[in-house]
């Protein structure tokens, strides 16, 4: 698998997470909300922040059929209309040149999600890094296939995805120039459950695609993110509101700034944790050594004498043989007058 650099972020173990903030409709068709949203994101320290690129066209049909109306009984959207929910979320086109550039201007990377092949053709305009495939989008091969033929990195959520669906999007993918995927392990529930995350299906991923993996995560706290980054997520998708009490589509699931800011830190800990396979203490803990147990005069003895439990204890510092002499040494005759406080050693001891 070849380096993988989105902008100039590279994406890899070993690498500080890259940490998207999605807007998605939280700017409630407001600019100057969407601005300050991505103003806020720059402050928390993410990497990128991604829009969702469509109209209520050409993500549905205005239709009054039961079918394109929201009745999920606990969804967050009840009785909406899909057409209405869509012109309510989505980001205006003209918007997204002025965002980006805003974005550019904090020194973070800018993309979409596109939902359609009008929408890739309008990124490719604003010469987007990357391309982003949304859960409920990834059974769209043509859609996958259009994208796949701009030969930039893409990030795909799995929710809901079998694995053969999976299997066969990466597979157009790969077959049509598309050399750098990441896979985000993501539950199309909104809110989702941590207890539904399912984070040991992001490894397999990794090691069934031979890909980058990480999360799409609509949970409402930040647990599942970090523990997927000590699972080896190496990318973290979550919603931004700069305030849940707007309710903007997405705020029941979405973090604020300050909330952010802590993913941000704590991913980057939880990263560098991970670490590398070690023995023997780290660098810092060198030091420290010196304070384990080893065994040590307890009273003041002659030569001649014996050592005894009377004599001889185990105790820090460690500058004494090791504990595991203790019962080797018991019994030996001493050849020289040691006091209390004398770390032993085998020098001291009679042959």
């Amino acid at each position: 698998m070849t380096e993988l650099f989105i902008g100039n972020k590279k994406i890899a173990k070993g690498e500080s997470p890259f940490v998207i903030a999605e807007l998605s409709g939280n700017h409630s068709q407001s600019l100057e909300r969407a601005l300050a949203m991505i103003d806020a994101a720059a402050e928390a320290g993410v990497d990128a922040i991604k829009l969702q690129t469509y109209t209520a066209d050409t993500m549905t049909l205005d239709c009054e059929q039961a079918d394109f109306n929201i009745q999920e009984i606990d969804s967050l959207w009840k009785d909406q209309s899909l057409y209405n929910l869509y012109n309510e979320a989505s980001t205006p086109w003209e918007w997204h040149e002025v965002l980006f550039e805003r974005a550019k201007s904090h020194g973070l990377i800018a993309f979409s999600s596109p939902f359609d092949k009008t929408a890739v053709d309008f990124l490719e305009s604003l010469d987007v890094p990357c391309y982003k495939i949304a859960s409920f989008e990834n059974n769209d091969i043509p859609l996958i296939k259009y994208i796949a033929k701009t030969n930039k990195p893409v990030i795909m959520s799995t929710g809901m995805a079998s694995f053969e669906e999976i299997s066969e999007a990466v597979n157009c993918l790969r077959t049509n120039g598309c050399e750098h995927i990441v896979l985000l392990k993501c539950t199309s529930a909104y809110p989702a459950l941590a207890s539904e995350a399912n984070l040991l299906t992001m490894t397999d991923l990794r090691d069934k695609f031979g890909c980058e993996v990480g999360i799409s995560d609509h949970t409402l706290s930040l647990g599942v993110a970090l523990s997927a980054v000590a699972l080896g997520a190496t990318v973290i998708e979550k919603h931004l509101v700069l305030s849940r009490e707007e309710a903007g589509v997405d705020s029941a699931f979405s973090l604020e700034p300050d909330e952010f800011k802590v993913l941000v830190r704590e991913s980057n800990n939880a990263a560098v944790a991970l670490g590398d396979i070690q023995y023997g203490g780290s660098k810092s803990e060198q030091a420290s050594k010196k304070y384990r147990r080893s065994i040590y005069i307890s009273k003041n003895i002659n030569a001649g004498d014996v050592l005894t439990e009377d004599n001889v204890r185990i105790v820090r510092p460690g500058f004494g043989l090791a504990p595991k002499h203790y019962e080797q040494i018991m019994g030996k005759k001493i050849n020289t007058t040691l006091i209390k406080g004398t770390a032993l050693s085998w020098d001291v001891i009679q042959k």
